[in-house]
Order: C-alpha cells, then structure tokens, then sequence
C-alpha cells in the first residue's frame, strides 16, 4: 500500500474522534479494520500506530493551530478539515519521513477528496501559516 492510501485510512479514523467517546476509539479502529479486509496486517500495523501517534498530539496540535489561524478556532472548523490538519501537523512537526512539502501538498489533495469546496483552499492556507 502507497503512503497515499495509507494517510486516506489514518484520516478517516482521526475523523472518528469527533463522533465518539475516547474510550470507544478502540472498538471503533477494530470495526474499521474488520470492514476492510483487503488491508494487509503490516499497513494495518502502520496505520494503527500512526493514529495512535496523532491521537496523542490532538491537544498539542490544536493549540498550534489555534495560535495560529487567525479567525478560526478549531471547535468551529469544519471535522473534515481539521482531520486533515491534524495528520498534517503532525507529519510536518513530529514525523521525520515526511517533507513538509509533501505534507502539505497530500493534505491538500485529502481536502479535494473529502472536504468541501473551500476546503483545499482553507487546508493549504492554514499549512502555510504553520512554516511560516
């Protein structure tokens, strides 16, 4: 599996936070997996970790992110977006394996795939604010 992919199935559990209780993720990530059984256990191992490393930044990146956006807070942003911020955030302060640039530029192709017509407008801008 591509890292393309990989970050598609990291966003849509990061997603979930927004929806359910933070005891219920795990049941939640194991639902996920079961209705995707195509996924091979090493990108499932890959994947899992990853979240679970984003998972444990939430409050960190959100406070980036807050101080940072001028006019949104992250409890008004749209879940989609703000999803994608999050693993974006953390692929570009926190996991080395990942030039910014490319951070950036798949968090925006997310955007296109998932959010709204704004949204990879919106995604890149607040990007931009974080490097500069």
């Amino acid at each position: 599996m591509v890292r393309t992919e990989s970050r598609e199935h990291i966003f849509k559990l990061l997603f979930q936070i927004e929806f359910n209780e933070p005891e219920d993720m795990e049941e939640r990530v194991s639902l996920y997996f079961s209705e995707r059984e195509s996924i091979g256990e090493k990108d499932k191992e890959y994947i899992v970790g990853k979240y679970h490393d984003v998972a444990a930044r939430i409050q960190e990146i959100d406070a980036m992110l807050n101080e940072k956006i001028t006019g949104w807070k992250t409890n008004r942003m749209n879940k989609v977006d703000l999803s994608i911020l999050r693993l974006a955030v953390y692929e570009m302060k926190w996991d080395e394996s990942v030039p910014t640039g490319v951070a950036i530029n798949e968090a925006v192709e997310l955007a296109k795939k998932f959010s709204g017509e704004e949204g990879p407008s919106f995604v890149n801008g607040a990007l931009a604010k974080l490097i500069a």
